[in-house]
């Protein structure tokens, strides 16, 4: 997980197509500038961070079933539920599943857990679209497979 630079997802664990759902996983870094303003002396992953992790999760779940012909833009999160604090060093299991898609949009239930135990939950939508350029498509390649997800995952899963 790099805080800094809105990479939130370090591998995807699983991912099956045919029941549309994915888990990732992410481990909260020991040391992040993100800590030292929230909280100093008392580090937390900030909520807004989490919800981000979803989409995110959810992201990649959406660009293998378009076979990375288009991408997703977080739309809206209804529902959020944050249950408990993540601290530094924390090893996060996000998954989503596909509920719906259709009129360019992508409805998915989330969840993040940590050690087997609830973290936080919500309903994503994402605005799934072209790749504005070929530049970004090819971006978006690369960093799918840093974390693990390639095509070949993506068109077989």
């Amino acid at each position: 997980m790099r805080l800094e630079y809105f990479q939130l997802i370090d591998r995807v664990v699983d991912i099956n197509l045919t029941e549309r759902r994915i888990s990732c996983e992410a481990t909260v870094p020991s040391v992040s500038t993100v800590f030292e303003g929230h909280f100093p002396g008392f580090p937390l992953m900030p909520g807004v961070l989490l919800i981000e992790a979803m989409a995110q999760t959810s992201g990649w779940l959406v660009s293998s079933i378009n076979k990375f012909k288009r991408m997703s833009f977080l739309a809206s999160v209804k529902e959020a539920k944050l249950r408990t604090f993540v601290l530094p060093g924390y090893v996060l299991n996000i998954e989503s599943k596909l509920v719906h898609e259709g009129s360019g949009y992508a409805v998915l239930d989330a969840k993040v857990k940590n050690s087997g135990k609830p973290v936080c939950d919500a309903t994503i939508t994402l605005r799934v679209m072209e790749f504005p350029n070929e530049e970004l498509a090819g971006e978006m390649l690369k960093m799918a497979a840093r974390v693990g997800l390639t095509p070949e995952m993506a068109l077989n899963g």
